[in-house]
């Protein structure tokens, strides 16, 4: 008897989803626990496990469908023998959805400028539209795009195409283009040209997803709801980047992680909080909530947007603890496989621009939080060292720009700025944590 799959509780609060990948195919055979389909929400992606031995009946709802929690998206047979199918490649299980994980990333999925004009067909007949990181699989082995089926949404030729073409198909070199015929009228001018062509003018509309969406949501309610001000500084990395060197190696032999800046920056931020608490507090009606322990976020960007796990009770946490609580909050952001439990609460947030090329940026608030601290690159500069003294020299010294915003409703200037200077000292002499000075 068939069983209907349905969209599970995901969250307190939570009704509305969106059907993420299909991870398999109708008709396909699969084992108890098996996971069918991605659940997005508005701030994780789930799983929805197979209840038993089986296989897929029909799909209702494909990828990228919004659902509510309760309705039926799917029917599954108990005890069927299905086909021994593989990952999903249907329409609704596309992987080419766009990403924010980097600027190779949102390459790869901007549209194809070639995509009308080299015959590729998709599995209903239509003209196919290449993928970019398909064209160059096409482009690097010789293919002809014409003869690989196209299984992407709106009959797009995936990578993914092209690599099954590969692996059973046998490649056929692409058909040179026709030597070009003498123009009976004058040609066309460049910007006619480049127009007609649509070579450098086709456009792709992909809705959100439902964490972006959520992004989008709790970035503007910071921006109408808080009073937002940062304040800058910068640092000199010379002490801890010299501390980190003597004893990384010690450090990943003896707790089977490597010793990052993160964990320095959260120490810091930890010690200048407890200097200026309204920091680590918030808004709540009228009143101000001082908070009393110190739930410090972490923004990771995910497979599909930036989340912020938090680290519960971080003022007890060890270097070790800390550098290994992020390692896997990051694997499982890269896998989508955060929970509700690791995104709630914090009262801080760190964020490292740094680590993509940033120099200096304002970060935005994580509401119902006062402040995050922005790290940034390191960047060699000649700097004044000992100004003022007779030592007074220039030297060159790994710098970074600091950058703390903060909710202006609660938090004074001089609060916000001596909790920043507090962690600019504590990062160039980190003795400082160890002794509590």
């Amino acid at each position: 008897m068939p069983t209907e799959l349905i969209v599970p509780e995901v969250g307190e609060s939570i009704t509305e989803v969106e059907i993420g990948q299909w991870l398999k195919n109708e008709g396909d055979a699969v084992s108890k626990d098996d996971p069918l389909v991605e659940i997005e929400t508005d701030k994780v992606t789930l799983e929805l496990p197979a209840p038993a031995d089986g296989a897929i009946l029909k799909i209702t709802h494909p990828q990228g469908t919004p659902a509510n929690v309760g309705d039926v998206i799917g029917t599954f047979e108990e005890g069927a023998s299905g086909s021994s199918g593989g990952d999903a490649t249907p329409a609704a299980a596309s992987t080419e959805a766009p990403s924010k994980s980097g600027p190779e990333t949102a390459a790869e999925h901007a549209p194809a400028p070639a995509a009308a004009s080299n015959g590729t067909t998709n599995t209903s007949g239509g003209a196919a539209v290449i993928m970019p990181a398909a064209q160059r699989l096409i482009d690097e082995n010789n293919l002809d795009a014409s003869a690989i089926p196209a299984t992407g949404p709106g009959g797009r030729l995936l990578k993914e195409d092209v690599q099954n073409f590969l692996k059973t198909g046998t490649p056929a070199p692409a058909a040179p283009a026709p030597a070009a015929a003498a123009p009976a009228t004058p040609a066309p001018s460049a910007a006619t040209a480049a127009a007609s062509s649509g070579g450098d003018r086709s456009e792709e509309t992909v809705p959100m997803t439902s964490l972006r969406k959520r992004i989008a949501a709790n970035l503007v309610d910071a921006q109408q709801t808080a009073a937002l001000l940062t304040t800058f500084n910068e640092v000199d990395m010379t002490n801890v980047m010299a501390l980190r060197n003597q004893y990384k190696d010690q450090f990943l032999k003896s707790h089977d992680v490597k010793l990052g800046f993160m964990s320095f920056f959260v120490r810091a931020a930890i010690d200048a909080l407890k200097q200026s608490p309204a920091i680590n507090a918030e808004v709540r009606g009228t009143d101000i909530v001082y908070k009393n322990y110190y739930d410090i976020g972490i923004a990771i960007g995910g497979g599909k947007g930036l989340v912020v796990p938090i680290l519960r009770n971080a003022e007890r946490m060890s270097f070790a603890d800390i550098e290994k609580a992020i390692g896997d909050y990051a694997a499982k952001a890269k896998a989508n496989k955060l929970a509700l439990a690791d995104l709630t609460g914090g009262t801080f947030t760190i964020t490292n621009g740094g680590i993509y090329g940033s120099l200096l940026s304002t970060p935005i608030v994580n509401p119902p939080q006062s402040g995050v601290l922005g790290m940034h690159g390191i960047v060699r500069r000649p700097i004044a060292v000992d100004p003022g003294t007779p030592k007074e020299r220039i030297e060159i010294r790994p710098m970074m720009y600091l950058a703390l915003t903060y909710d202006h409703r609660i938090v004074d200037g001089r609060e916000a700025v001596t909790c920043l200077k507090r962690i600019c000292d504590t990062i160039e002499d980190p003795a400082r944590m160890l002794m509590e000075v």
